[in-house]
């Protein structure tokens, strides 16, 4: 039996965090009618860097405005596409963003839900292991940004 074909995806999301008195908070978003909780990514369009992706799925699936912080890192994982009869590899880009704006409310349809989560009960809500690895990522990025900004302004203006 011949092998299924192989098709390549390339994506781009993120953590979108915000401060709060309780510690952060970062951005989730609901799908499989509302029983998968993960992070915002979109698949990149033709011609589009990944950073101008990472900011697009982010502002459509969770109605948040947010800027690039830093960059993450990326995971790659294979699913089956049965409609295709075809394996995919896809990697997804992510990026650390800031809030700036926005109502998690506004999100699109694609998404059955955006909502905020500290991030210690993100890391709990989320159903998959890479999403899993990118908020722990997040976590220590963010422990450092506060240690700088508490520690007299050496460091990035959280």
């Amino acid at each position: 039996m011949k092998p299924a074909p192989v098709k390549i995806q390339t994506s781009a999301g993120g953590v979108v965090y915000r401060f709060t008195p309780k510690g952060p908070e970062v951005a989730l978003v609901a799908v499989k009618g509302g029983k998968v909780w993960t992070l915002p990514k979109g698949t990149v369009d033709k011609g589009e860097r990944l950073e101008q992706t990472a900011m697009r799925e982010v502002a459509e699936e969770t109605g948040l405005e947010a800027e690039l912080a830093d960059r993450l890192g990326e995971i790659t994982y294979w699913y089956y596409l049965s409609e295709e009869k075809a394996r995919c590899k896809k990697t997804v880009h992510f990026y650390l963003m800031r809030y700036i704006r926005g109502n998690t409310v506004d999100h699109d349809r694609e998404v059955d839900a955006a909502r905020w989560f500290p991030i210690e009960e993100a890391l709990k809500a989320t159903t998959y292991k890479g999403d899993r690895e990118m908020l722990e990522k997040a976590k220590e990025m963010l422990k450092r940004k506060l240690k700088g900004a508490a520690g007299g302004g050496h460091g990035e203006n959280p």
